[in-house]
């Protein structure tokens, strides 16, 4: 079946609001949470129903999937305006306050995450006897390790958390995708032979990713800014910051930069000299207005992309059992990797009450994983991946997006910071 892109994102869209109507009407869930529980259960009785032999509706579905092509969308497309749009309202006064714990966090803790991660996967498949080799697991510990900022913004918004709890959650999660896609870049040619590693590459390659998207970003928020100081009309404005992100992200992949980091950096640039000093108060209405409604709207088109990614996954009852032992795994591992470093931090700064369990449940996995899980090779490795990667982000959203706010709620202390 041929589905053209535009027909196909037409779908797409009118499922979404479909799905997001019936969500408030009348299941009444986090709208991000409600889309993605919703598909999931459209995906479920599409899978159902091709067992039962009806399998035309389900046909239909993979033909979309494949037209949208979910880790180029979500990765060249989506990520640009999500990254943008959360960036623009972190405030940075309060990221340079807190950039040590942030700065490890989205590095060390990467990282390290990376190789505990993976090593313990190893063990699992092994046990399970999956066969998976050491390098993919690796793989996979590079590609679950980093908080997802477009599932993580979305649910601070609503969880209550302390201000200072929130901006060294978010700040992580903006950040830490460029030192997680080095990492994955380099494992991802190791497996693939495309390149023998070296201290060397692997320095350099992370100069040009992540200092390089810095630069850029710099850059261009800088260009942007200077051209919005000079002009008073709220259209024109918004239609620079609109072409800074398209333009912007489009530039850095084709120089071999870090698109994400370009646009967290260039958002930070616009969301704070920008929005204090070239900006009128009905131009600043107006772009926030813009970027929320931007914001949402891809935000609940993603999470209803992964909901039906799962009717092209394979899903065996081994690869049910590793994710689901995975989850664990992952949570233990993202505690050690964030306790560590504020236990060392403690004599220095201070920190919220149960600021450990807090980032530990809201470092949420979402759609960056498994986009870089879809962009593997064809082969028995990718297929346990995706599918292993596919039950701790579901669970990461679902379940820990849940109980996040109530979480929060009964640990936050009046005497927090």
């Amino acid at each position: 079946m041929n589905i053209q892109v535009l027909d196909a994102i037409a779908i797409v869209v009118t499922l979404t609001a479909v799905l997001a109507y019936v969500n408030h009407r009348f299941v009444r869930l986090p709208p991000n949470i409600g889309v993605l529980v919703l598909a999931l259960l459209a995906s479920l009785a599409m899978v159902i129903g091709h067992a039962l032999g009806f399998g035309a509706i389900e046909e239909r579905a993979e033909a979309l999937l494949a037209t949208i092509d979910f880790d180029f969308a979500l990765l060249h497309g989506m990520l640009s305006f999500l990254l943008f749009a959360g960036a623009l309202h972190i405030n940075l006064d309060d990221l340079a306050e807190k950039k040590w714990i942030i700065g490890t966090l989205a590095s060390v803790g990467v990282v390290a995450s990376t190789f505990l991660v993976g090593t313990a996967a190893w063990f699992t498949f092994a046990w399970l006897g999956l066969g998976i080799p050491f390098v993919w697991c690796l793989v996979f510990g590079a590609l679950i390790s980093p908080t997802d900022p477009i599932a993580v913004l979305g649910i601070l918004k609503s969880a209550g958390a302390p201000k200072s709890l929130e901006t060294k959650i978010a700040g992580e999660s903006l950040f830490n995708d460029g030192v997680a896609v080095v990492v994955f870049l380099v494992l991802f040619e190791i497996v693939t032979g495309s390149q023998e590693p070296s201290a060397s590459h692997i320095a350099m390659l992370f100069v040009q990713e992540a200092i390089g998207g810095v630069v850029l970003g710099l850059v261009l928020g800088l260009i942007v800014y200077r051209m919005l100081r000079s002009v008073d009309n709220y259209q024109v404005e918004v239609l620079l910051t609109l072409a800074l992100v398209m333009g912007g992200y489009a530039l850095a992949s084709a120089l071999h930069l870090s698109g994400p980091v370009a646009m967290v950096v260039a958002g930070l640039m616009i969301g704070n000299h920008g929005r204090r000093l070239a900006m009128s108060d009905t131009t600043r209405r107006h772009l926030d207005t813009f970027w929320e409604l931007i914001d949402e709207t891809l935000n609940a088109v993603l999470f209803v992309l992964i909901g039906l990614e799962m009717v092209v996954l394979t899903f065996t009852g081994n690869y049910l059992l590793a994710g689901a032992l995975a989850i664990p795994i992952v949570l233990a591992i993202r505690w050690v990797c964030v306790g560590i470093p504020v236990t060392l931090m403690r004599a220095r700064y201070v920190f919220t009450d149960n600021a450990v369990k807090i980032m530990t449940w809201g470092g949420l996995r979402g759609g960056i994983s498994v986009a870089l899980a879809l962009s593997l090779p064809a082969g028995p490795e990718r297929e346990v991946i995706l599918a292993v990667t596919y039950v701790v982000v579901v669970f990461s959203i679902v379940v820990q997006g849940l109980s996040i706010a109530p979480l929060v709620r009964r640990l936050q202390r009046p005497s927090g910071e």
